[in-house]
């Protein structure tokens, strides 16, 4: 599992993990609800081994669980892990934000000094 800020090799892992297309749709098809294995292989071309392993990746990243439910093992996504790759990314959002208003301020000031400059003309 990502840690709060998240090591280096945890985010490679998430983002590795993400990579792949055939996984974000089952990262997508997870946020709905869990599924089993052979629920999530429906809408692929591509064997249950093969979205077996899909999971695997996708467990090894901490982005799912899987439980059991009697015969059944639905796999869960793991809400808590997509939120602290969202915060890690909000971070340099935020900072690139905050200085884009910085910028906006000195271009706001700069335009007021013009427009004074050519009232007093």
């Amino acid at each position: 599992m990502l840690e709060q800020n998240g090591t280096d090799e945890e985010l490679d892992r998430a983002f590795m993990a993400l990579a792949d297309p055939v996984r974000r749709r089952m990262i997508a098809r997870l946020s709905r609800g869990p599924a089993t294995v052979n629920e999530l292989a429906e809408p692929f071309a591509i064997t249950v081994q093969a979205v077996s392993k899909h999971i695997q990746v996708l467990e090894a990243a901490g982005l799912v669980t899987r439980s059991r439910d009697a015969q059944r093992r639905p796999v869960h996504l793991a809400p808590a892990a997509l939120e602290r790759l969202t915060s890690w990314i909000d971070g340099y959002r935020i900072a690139h934000e905050q200085q884009f208003r910085s910028l906006d301020a000195v271009l706001q000031r700069d335009a007021e000094l013009q427009r004074e400059k050519e009232k007093k003309k």
